[in-house]
């Protein structure tokens, strides 16, 4: 118990890096499945050939920044200062114990000069998409959209009140089309564009203007930026872009969708939650022959009075019909979407059940109806279908994880960057740093991972 252990810290041995790595390390893994010389073609054009000193190796600044990301290490300094002290990382770059590891600051110097405005980071993420394509690990028959909000590089007390132009609506020609047919049928007349510009007053941070104010509920105001994402039913994140915090959920699902069908990647069901519940929504996914899984929502209005519920639609006659047996007659679309539908006052101003009804001095119920309501009608009626159930059930399990693994384990509950090209560039990097773990452990499970079989190309 008292003799003393022998010191061998400076004693020499001769071994390689690659004997100290595990054989079921993460990094033999992706080193496995991931070749990036692709990279060299893609930026080419930034590197002189026959001028200047020698570059870094390109590939190596890649794979500096897959580091950090695979293990969620927080700054580019940190990430320097655990490649030279692991043996993992360094027998991933390729370095021996002696080779000198680029300064923390390389990184920003080649995203200035070469990296930014490319589409590398993109590239890297569909290479990687590509894979488990290949590998059939992607199954879009289901799929879950969402977005989270990732906390801006930015005082949120450190703003400026700026008049901005309010943005038309993203359906608006679709909506003025399905209007402007419903007048002709009708026998009217088109309704006219509005000139009329409209303003609004918004927040813009001094720090970082391209950040959005984020208001949502009891949660904190703050600027922030919006992952918007779509996930497999096997947690494959197969479609990402980034907003500022104060754009809508529900403006989103469009530009993702038509992503999906230009990569053939349209599925059968779409969960996603009351955010995206919208006429325009339910009316584009039911038109593009995808179901969509959406939650039950409060319906709307002042407590004591009838809900719109109440009423019903006669759609025969184009009409309402309140809980007193009277009628309610189309009056009128709206240049918003919506039919007019209004009663007799005359009527209505002697019903025992009017002060349930209606506030109005001349005892006259309005009703508006969205000129795509039927179709939200009907994605309401599918929320009591068992699978569609199921599906929308699915999300805890798949996307909520997703966001949830990505902020704790990968450090995207804030970003360290400013301007929304380096957030997503990050975002890009985390997702794609996401799957490629997860592609790593599906193909790569056993411990004679070189004995292995694989089914994809180098």
């Amino acid at each position: 118990m008292l003799n003393k252990s022998i010191d061998k810290r400076d004693q020499y041995e001769m071994i390689s890096i690659s004997e100290l790595v595990p054989n079921n390390h993460l990094l033999r893994k992706v080193d496995t499945i991931l070749d990036l010389n692709f990279v060299y073609e893609l930026v080419e054009d930034k590197y002189c050939l026959d001028n200047g000193r020698p570059s870094i190796d390109p590939v190596i600044l890649v794979k500096i920044l897959l580091i950090q990301r695979l293990f969620g290490i927080k700054s580019m300094r940190q990430t320097i200062k655990e490649i030279e002290t692991n043996v993992a990382y360094r027998w991933y770059l390729g370095y021996s114990f002696l080779d000198k590891v680029p300064h923390y600051g390389t990184f920003s110097k080649n995203y200035t000069r070469r990296f930014h405005d490319t589409d590398l980071f993109e590239q890297i993420f569909e290479k990687i998409l590509e894979i488990a394509i290949k590998n059939n690990l992607i199954d879009h028959s289901s799929l879950f959209i969402d977005s989270t909000h990732i906390k801006a590089n930015a005082n949120k007390n450190k703003y400026i009140k700026k008049i901005v132009k309010k943005d038309a609506l993203h359906f608006q020609e679709e909506l003025n089309n399905e209007i402007n047919e419903q007048r002709r049928a009708q026998g009217k007349k088109p309704i006219k564009n509005k000139d009329k510009e409209e303003y609004k007053t918004k927040k813009v941070s001094t720090t970082d203007p391209e950040a959005g104010y984020y208001v949502k509920g009891e949660r904190e105001k703050q600027f922030a930026y919006s992952l918007h994402a779509c996930v497999d039913k096997n947690g494959y994140i197969i479609d990402k872009h980034v907003t500022p915090g104060n754009i809508h959920d529900s403006t989103q699902l469009k530009p993702m969708i038509e992503r999906l069908e230009t990569k053939q990647m349209l599925p059968i069901t779409l969960a996603i939650d009351s955010g995206y519940k919208t006429p325009f929504n339910a009316h584009f996914l039911l038109e593009k022959a995808i179901v969509p899984a959406m939650p039950y929502t409060r319906p709307k209005g002042k407590p004591g009075f009838f809900r719109t519920k109440d009423f019903i639609y006669d759609e025969h006659y184009d009409t309402y019909i309140c809980p007193n047996d009277e009628t309610l007659l189309y009056k009128r679309t709206m240049p918003t979407g919506h039919r007019l539908y209004i009663s007799d006052g005359s009527i209505c101003r002697d019903c025992p059940v009017l002060s349930k009804c209606t506030e109005n001095k001349d005892a006259i119920k309005q009703i508006r109806r969205h000129v795509w309501q039927d179709d939200l009608d009907i994605v309401e009626d599918l929320r009591f279908v068992d699978t569609v159930k199921k599906q929308y059930k699915m999300r805890s399990q798949t996307i909520e994880r997703r966001f949830g693994d990505a902020k704790e384990q990968h450090g995207m509950r804030w970003t360290r960057y400013r301007g929304h090209d380096k957030v997503s560039m990050d975002t890009t990097l985390i997702c794609a740093a996401m799957n490629l773990k997860k592609i790593a452990m599906w193909l790569v499970k056993d411990k004679q991972w070189s004995e292995r079989p694989l089914f994809f190309e180098k």
